[in-house]
């Protein structure tokens, strides 16, 4: 059992005979005597095991395959195409006709090396502005005979796998066999797993995140990723071999990749038809338990449509061959040092020749009259012995690879960067210049098309069960003029909502009165909120500011939301993204089930609920009365932002790029619903900003930025007098004094 209910098990009245009882009588006893918070997560743990499990079945519904033609599959599979290639940020326009560029100093010529067979160079090609693709460019000596993009893993260079420097046996230098055997050879660098450059010297600021994941932090939230940008160097890169194509007769198109390279190579090959093979090494298997897997892989909504063989699907009719075979492994992020820290855990691991197998089988099944253009290789001695004879290297300069790493790393958060600046015309673009404010009546059925966007596409929605509400309940406290009850509440089978319910004494029958929905930050309980000990760690933050709404004659709840137990909440977030659903996605379902519960209740007015939430539960106060609007009003305090620029920036020392949580991330906010956005969907109901000037969530002049849209909407609805924001000169804690004015006006409940 957690300290702070401990503490209030202490304060109990004894005399229980004499402790009013709860104004139901459906209700069941209370009996549960372990941590309660625990608990909850574990349910909710359970639940998404079982979702993962059973969205291998689920995952049909999305297809309509015709394979009556090649052209007629085409045509069925291609909003597959399209829905996979935004879920892996693969969405940016390309520079058109890229060239193939040298790259070369005065020192550092462009040609690498020349053996007997052919000659290396070091180039790159243009992606998007101010992005290239760097590597090498493998010419052979005759006519060739094929072109291959050979991708290496991560942390392999393509001099690597051009056998010009050590690091891989002969029979793991692809780039080199494939050139040797006449075939016109690109080798891209990847972004790696070191943490040289996650970070920003001007600011001090430095973490222990892989490159990939430092890039994915910043890319995620824009909708974008790590995997779509690489993948779209692929495509840049296959852009040049097909124009170069059409200069002399045709030659087949084929990425390879292994380990990392493998799931850029296999992606890659699933949005392009112009890439006739696509082989992947070390890469294939299920993909049910990718939470386990670096957070640079986890993509939002992956496994509602798509396994691996879901992927292999839109590769086919063209050929796939899968190399199940060892992978390069990482056992997680580099190693955390004084002030270097914040890295996501995640290993990867050799898929087992038996889960390959199953895999493979399954892209098969649904590959329908193609199932043969999926082909497995696997592992033998003599598969992976190399005997042949080797080309002498000559003309040895080698590129510097630390150099081109960096290039590659800060391209990327450049142009990421940029996104950033330009996401607020994004938003303009995607609601403020759509919805033209007129009425209320207008707005509010307006938004009705975004609010249905947002709960299912941005959080994700968690279908009703038919669970149940089966209510439980325990006295639990007896103060002069309030009396608090413990609540469970069923949501699915595994999953419950929980928190405390504190009643005035005195309601008259009959009797309804607002409901004040108050709602703790990170690691915290329902008793955190009521807590009158000013000796406790709970006191400065709260101010027990559930107890004083009481004390003025509002009924309280106090629910508990699931974060808490660092990174096991945290688990729960990588395991909800790949279904489409966030740790949110359960807090909504949950906060649906106090609502339906609080509704039942005899002096509970269910017209006049509002939520008021500190940190973590400003957090709730923006996302939850968004969708559900049976709140009547919404106040948040101490985390009002500008979310999107707090997420995303490289350039502010508050930046969640520079935490431990890396959870925070969801995907697409910068170009949907930052902060002003989900204020729009609250509106026209009443919302108000508690906003501390010392409070280190933001800055004052980010937080009047973006409130400052709020603001306008609400004086064009002409409705101003239904928002406001109150600065005072405090830190990150509730101040209570124009919040619960605020509350007392619109929940239509007089002051004391």
């Amino acid at each position: 059992m957690c300290r702070t209910t401990t503490w209030f098990l202490a304060s109990f009245v004894c005399a229980v005979v004499a402790f009013p009882q709860m104004p139901r009588s459906d209700t069941r006893p209370l009996t549960a005597t372990g941590d309660l918070s625990t608990e909850m997560v574990a349910g909710i743990d359970r639940h998404l095991d079982a979702e993962l499990k059973n969205s291998i079945a689920q995952r049909e519904q999305f297809w309509q395959p015709d394979f009556s033609s090649r052209e007629a599959y085409a045509k069925s599979i291609a909003p597959n195409r399209a829905r996979f290639a935004r879920i892996v940020g693969a969405i940016d326009p390309r520079v058109a006709s890229p060239e193939m560029e040298f790259v070369s100093g005065v020192a550092t010529p462009a040609k690498v090396a020349e053996t007997d067979r052919f000659v290396a160079y070091a180039v790159r090609w243009a992606v998007f502005d101010g992005v290239y693709g760097e590597g090498l460019l493998l010419q052979p000596k005759t006519a060739p005979r094929g072109c291959v993009i050979e991708l290496p893993d991560a942390d392999q260079t393509p001099e690597m796998l051009a056998g010009l420097t050590p690091g891989l046996a002969p029979e793991r230098q692809w780039a080199r066999r494939a050139a040797e055997e006449g075939n016109q050879v690109i080798v891209p660098t990847l972004i790696d797993r070191a943490d040289t450059f996650s970070g920003n010297a001007r600011l001090g600021r430095a973490t222990n995140q892989p490159h990939r994941e430092w890039i994915y932090r910043q890319a995620y939230e824009l909708g974008r990723h790590v995997i779509g940008y690489e993948v779209q160097k692929v495509l840049a890169a296959v852009d040049w071999l097909a124009r170069e194509n059409t200069k002399r007769t045709t030659f087949p198109i084929a990425v390879h990749g292994s380990g990392e390279g493998g799931l850029i190579a296999f992606y890659a090959g699933a949005l392009d038809p112009r890439i006739d093979v696509t082989r992947v090494r070390g890469y294939f298997a299920p993909r049910e338990r990718v939470w386990e897997e670096p957070i640079y892989r986890n993509v939002f909504g992956q496994l509602r449509e798509f396994g691996d063989a879901e992927i292999a699907r839109l590769i086919v009719p063209r050929r796939l061959v899968v190399e199940a075979m060892g992978a390069p492994e990482a056992s997680g992020p580099p190693a955390p040092r004084p002030r270097i820290a914040g890295a996501a855990p995640g290993r990867i691991v050799t898929p087992g020749i038996e889960s390959v197998r199953a895999e493979v089988a399954r892209a098969r099944r649904i590959a329908g009259p193609w199932s043969d253009a999926i082909q497995v290789v696997e592992p033998t001695p003599e598969r992976l012995r190399d005997d042949r004879p080797r080309g002498r290297v000559r003309e040895v300069f080698l590129p510097d690879a630390a150099r081109r790493q960096e290039r590659q790393v800060r391209e990327l958060e450049r142009f990421t960067q940029r996104r950033l600046q330009l996401s607020a015309g994004v938003r303009d673009e995607f609601l403020w210049k759509k919805v033209p404010p007129t009425t209320p009546e207008a707005w509010r059925s307006a938004m009705t098309p975004y609010r249905e966007k947002f709960w299912s596409e941005i959080i994700g929605r968690v279908p009703a069960s038919g669970t149940a509400l089966n209510p439980r309940t325990r006295p639990i406290l007896d103060r002069p003029t309030w009396t608090a009850h413990e609540v469970v509440l069923d949501v699915t089978p595994e999953i419950f909502a929980w928190g405390y319910l504190l009643l005035p004494k005195g309601m008259k029958p009959g009797e309804r009165r607002p409901v004040v929905v108050v709602q703790h930050g990170l690691e915290g309980v329902p008793a955190d909120v009521i807590n009158e000990d000013q000796k406790s760690r709970a006191w400065r933050p709260y101010q027990a500011f559930g107890a004083r709404l009481v004390e003025r004659g509002f009924i309280v709840f106090a629910p508990h939301n699931p974060y808490r137990g660092e990174d096991k909440f945290r688990m729960l977030q990588r395991k909800a993204n790949p279904l489409g659903l966030s740790l949110f996605s359960f807090i909504i379902a949950q906060h649906e089930r106090i609502l339906d519960w609080l509704g039942t209740l005899p002096n509970v007015d269910a017209a006049r609920i509002g939520c008021y939430g500190l940190s973590y539960g400003g957090k709730t106060a923006m996302r939850v009365p968004a969708v559900l609007e049976r709140y009547a009003l919404s106040i948040c305090s101490g985390d009002f932002n500008e979310w999107v620029f707090k997420n995303a920036t490289t350039e502010w020392p508050g930046s969640y790029l520079f935490t431990k949580e890396w959870e925070m991330f969801e995907f697409d906010l910068g170009s949907t619903f930052n902060y002003a956005e989900m204020a729009a969907l609250i509106a026209p109901r009443p919302f108000m900003v508690e906003r501390g000037h010392d409070d280190g969530v933001g800055s004052d002049e980010w937080v009047a930025f973006e409130y400052a849209k709020v603001n306008r909407l609400y004086a064009k609805l002409k409705i101003s007098g239904r928002t406001t924001i109150e600065y005072f000169d405090g830190p990150h804690t509730i101040h209570g004094v124009g919040t619960f004015k605020f509350l007392h006006e619109h929940l239509n409940w007089p002051e004391p």
